[in-house]
C-alpha cells in the first residue's frame, strides 16, 4: 500500500504540471493558458461520434509521410515506395480472427491492419550520384494497397501483392503481381484470376530469375467453418508427465477446438512455383508453412510448417514443427527436423525450445546448412558446458556424413555473420549478467583455433565496436565485407553508432581482424548533423573491396532539417546528396531540442529530449503545460543505466501517436526521460521498481520546474 500511494503521488504531480499552467497558474494569462492546452476550445457534445482534431494536429497527422527506398540488387536504381500518412477507419474497423498468438483479416486472409503502399517510383542512380526522372510503376487497378516489394536476383522484375476496395468498404484478397523494371509496366503473375495469395506467414520468394514461390490460397479449401451449436465434446487438457512448468501469459490463443479449424482454414497454403511466362506447378501438400527459403544456389527449397496437436496455452511459434528439404523443381529429399509442441520452455529468461532452431542457409555456400542446438535441455537454470552447440551440412550428406561442429558455445546462441571458408563473427550473450561476446572462427579451416574477438556487457553502450557491413555476393547473399589496403592484412568496416557521453556520434571504422588495430576513415558531424551509414554501395564484384573505390550510402539530419541521403565516395571521400524531401511538418521547423542532463536522488545519471513550441520565449511566456512521455528499462549496474543514448542533433519524426503532436498545442514535451530500474549484482530489479521508478519520475518533474519550463 505505502508504494502504490508513492507512486500515484509521482503520477499525480507530473500530471499537475500541465494542469497547473493550463488553469492559469502560471505568468500566462488565463486565456493564453487555455488557448495552450486546447482546454475549452472544442464542443463536449460526445453524441457526434468520431471527431477530428484541431487543425494544427490535423496538419502534422495527415502531412505525407517520406516514402521508403529500396536499392536494386546492383545498386544502379531505387525504389521510392509511396504511402499515406495514416489508414482509413474502415480498415481499423474490420473485424479480426483472433487465433494462436496471430490476429487474421479473414476477408483478405492476411494479417489484420497491415499497412501498405500506395505507389512505386524507379530512379536511375546516375554514376554522379544524382538520381535520374521518376519512372512509375502503372497498370496495377488505381487506389490498389501494396505489399511485399521485391527485386528479381538480376534487378529486371519487381515482385508485389495488390489489395483493392470491393463493395462494403471491403478489401479483395491478395494477387501477385510482376513488373518490368525499364518500361514500369504492371501485370498479374497468375493467368487464372482465381488464385490469391496466402499471406499470413511467409508470401512470395524469387527462386531464380524467372521463377517465383508462392504461398497460395488453396482453391480447393471450401467454406468457412462454422461454429457448433454444441460442442462435440468438453476440453481436455492432459499432464499426464505430471511436469509442473510455469508458462508466459500470451494473448489471443485458440480457446478450441473450432478455433484450431479456422486457424488451419485461413493460415494453410498451397505452394506453387510459377513462371514469369505464367507456367503454374503446385509444390507438396497443403500446409501451414511458415517459411520458405531458396538456397543461394536456387538448387534446393528449405520449406518449414506447423502442424498438429496444436495448444490452448501457447502461441503458433511454439507449436510442433516440421523443417523439410526439397529440390527447386518440387521434389521432395529428406526431412531435417520434426519438433514437437514446446509448451514446457522454461519461462527463465535466455531459455529456448529444444532441438534443432535457428536452421538457416550458408550464405557464402552453395547450399550448406547451419543450426543451433542447446545442450541444456532449453533450460537457462541448467548449468552445463557447453550450452549450444553450432552445426553445419551440405544439402544432400554424401556417403553418410554426419553433421560437423562448427564452434560450442558457453552462452546463448546469438546469430553468425559469415564471410567465407576462413572467416565468420559468431556471437553469444547471457540475459542474466548482460554478457555478450563474438567468436572469430575459421568455417572451413580445422587448423585454426577460434578466438574471442569483443567480451563485454551489452549495457554499455561506449565500447561497442560496431557491427561488420556486409556486402552482397553473385548469388544474392550477403556477407562480411573485406576490405583491401594494399597490405597484407585482412580488414573489416564495422559501422557503429559510437555512443559517448555527449550523445551518439557514428562512426565507420577499417578494422584489422588480426591485430584489432582500427583506423576511423568516416565519422557524423558532431556540432550540427546527426548522420549514419546506412549501405555498402561498392559490392558490385566479389572478393575484397579496394578501400580507395569505397562508396557508402550515409544519412543526414539535424534538429531542424529532415532526412536527406548521401553517397559518399572514396578517395576524396566526395559527398553527394541524392535526395531533397521536404520538410513533412514546417509550421515546426523552429522547434526547440535540448538533450538534457540530470541525476536521481541515488546518483544515476538520467538524460532526457526536452522539446518547445516554435517562438516560445520564457520571459515572455512563462511556464507551459508540460507533457511527459516514456517507459522504464532494466539494468545490471548504474553506471551502465546512466550513460547515454541518442543523439541531440537527430530530426524529430512526428507520427500520429508522437507526444511532439502537442507542441502544436503550445505544450512543453520531455520526451524519453529515462527510467532505470537497476538490479546491480544477484539483486533482481523488480525488488525496487515502484520505488526506482518513482525517484525518476520526481527527478524529471524537478527538472522541468527547475528550467521554469513549467510548475509543479
Amino acid at each position: 500500500l505505502p508504494r502504490r500511494t508513492a507512486m500515484s503521488s509521482a503520477a499525480s504531480r507530473m500530471s499537475h504540471i500541465a494542469a497547473a499552467a493550463a488553469s492559469g497558474e502560471s505568468n500566462q494569462p488565463a486565456a493564453a493558458g487555455a488557448a495552450a492546452s486546447g482546454l475549452g476550445q472544442e464542443d463536449d457534445d460526445l453524441s457526434l461520434g468520431y471527431r477530428l482534431p484541431p487543425k494544427e494536429i490535423q496538419d502534422i497527422v495527415d502531412a505525407p509521410p517520406l516514402p521508403v527506398l529500396s536499392f536494386s540488387p546492383s545498386k544502379d536504381k531505387i525504389l521510392f515506395l509511396k504511402r499515406r500518412a495514416l489508414p482509413p477507419l474502415s480498415d481499423l474497423a474490420k473485424p479480426e480472427e483472433k487465433l494462436a498468438g496471430v490476429r487474421i483479416d479473414g476477408h483478405s486472409n492476411t494479417r489484420s491492419r497491415m499497412s501498405s503502399y500506395t505507389g512505386i517510383g524507379i530512379h536511375k542512380l546516375m554514376d554522379d550520384g544524382t538520381l535520374g526522372p521518376e519512372k512509375v510503376v502503372h497498370g496495377y487497378p488505381e487506389g490498389a494497397k501494396i505489399n511485399f516489394v521485391t527485386w528479381s536476383h538480376d534487378g529486371r522484375n519487381l515482385s508485389f501483392s495488390v489489395r483493392v476496395e470491393e463493395e462494403d468498404n471491403k478489401i479483395s484478397k491478395l494477387r501477385v503481381w510482376i513488373a518490368d523494371v525499364e518500361s514500369g509496366e504492371a501485370r498479374p503473375l497468375f493467368k487464372s484470376p482465381d488464385i490469391y495469395l496466402n499471406a499470413i506467414f511467409d508470401s512470395f520468394v524469387w527462386v531464380d530469375n524467372s521463377t517465383l514461390l508462392v504461398c497460395t490460397i488453396p482453391v480447393s479449401r471450401g467454406a468457412l467453418p462454422q461454429k457448433p451449436s454444441v460442442p462435440s465434446g468438453p476440453k481436455i487438457q492432459s499432464n499426464e508427465t505430471k511436469n509442473v512448468v510455469q508458462v508466459r501469459t500470451f494473448q489471443d490463443l485458440l480457446k478450441d477446438e473450432y478455433d484450431a479449424d479456422l486457424f488451419d482454414y485461413y493460415a494453410t497454403s498451397q505452394l506453387m512455383l510459377v513462371s514469369l511466362d505464367g507456367t503454374v506447378k503446385p509444390m507438396g501438400p497443403p500446409a501451414v508453412y511458415t517459411s520458405i527459403d531458396p538456397s543461394p544456389d536456387d538448387k534446393y527449397l528449405m520449406l518449414s510448417s506447423i502442424h498438429r496437436p496444436y495448444s490452448y496455452i501457447v502461441p503458433c511459434g511454439r507449436f510442433p514443427k516440421r523443417v523439410e528439404l526439397w529440390t527447386a523443381d518440387g521434389k521432395f529429399i529428406r526431412e531435417l527436423c520434426d519438433l514437437p509442441l514446446a509448451e514446457d520452455i522454461p519461462i527463465a529468461t535466455s531459455s529456448v525450445r529444444k532441438g534443432k532452431r535457428s536452421i538457416y542457409w550458408r550464405p557464402d555456400k552453395p547450399s550448406t546448412l547451419y543450426w543451433v542446438e542447446t545442450q541444456d535441455g532449453g533450460d537457462a537454470k541448467v548449468e552445463v558446458s557447453p550450452r549450444d552447440i553450432v552445426y553445419m551440412e551440405n544439402a544432400e550428406p554424401i556417403n553418410g556424413e554426419q553433421p560437423e561442429i562448427l564452434h560450442k558455445l558457453d552462452l546463448r546462441y546469438g546469430g553468425i555473420s559469415w564471410c567465407d571458408e576462413s572467416l565468420a563473427l559468431v556471437y553469444e550473450s547471457w540475459y542474466k549478467t548482460r554478457k555478450t561476446r563474438t567468436w572469430v572462427v575459421a568455417p572451413d579451416k580445422k587448423d585454426v583455433s577460434p578466438c574471442i574477438l569483443f567480451d563485454r556487457s551489452s549495457e554499455d553502450v561506449y565500447s561497442d565496436p560496431g557491427s561488420p557491413m556486409l556486402r552482397r555476393t553473385a548469388m544474392g547473399t550477403y556477407v562480411i565485407a573485406k576490405v583491401n589496403k594494399q597490405d597484407e592484412s585482412t580488414y573489416l568496416l564495422l559501422n557503429g553508432m559510437g555512443a559517448t557521453p555527449e550523445g551518439n556520434v557514428p562512426f565507420l571504422d577499417l578494422f584489422d581482424i588480426n591485430t584489432g588495430s582500427k583506423e576511423r576513415i568516416w565519422e557524423s558531424d558532431k556540432e550540427k548533423y546527426f548522420e549514419t551509414v546506412v549501405a555498402l554501395m561498392s559490392d558490385k564484384i566479389d572478393g575484397d573491396l579496394p578501400l580507395d573505390q569505397l562508396k557508402i550510402l550515409t544519412s543526414k539530419e539535424s534538429k531542424t532539417e529532415n532526412t536527406q541521403y548521401y553517397l559518399q565516395i572514396w578517395p576524396e571521400k566526395k559527398q553527394v546528396q541524392i535526395t531533397n524531401f521536404p520538410h513533412p511538418y514546417p509550421q515546426l521547423a523552429s522547434l526547440y531540442k535540448e538533450m538534457i542532463r540530470y541525476q536521481r536522488k541515488d546518483g544515476v545519471q538520467l538524460t532526457a529530449k526536452l522539446y518547445l513550441p516554435p517562438g516560445y520565449d520564457q520571459s515572455k511566456d512563462g511556464p507551459l503545460p508540460c507533457l511527459v512521455w516514456s517507459y522504464p528499462g532494466e539494468f545490471k549496474s548504474k553506471d551502465a543505466a546512466g550513460q547515454v543514448r541518442g543523439s541531440p542533433n537527430e530530426f524529430s519524426g512526428i507520427g500520429a501517436t508522437s507526444p511532439l503532436l502537442w507542441l502544436a498545442r503550445g505544450f512543453a514535451i520531455l520526451s524519453g526521460p529515462t527510467i532505470p530500474i537497476v538490479g546491480e549484482g544477484d539483486v533482481e530489479a523488480n525488488d525496487s521498481y515502484v520505488e526506482q521508478l518513482v525517484t525518476s519520475a520526481e527527478a524529471a518533474v524537478e527538472e522541468v520546474v527547475r528550467r521554469g519550463v513549467s510548475i509543479s
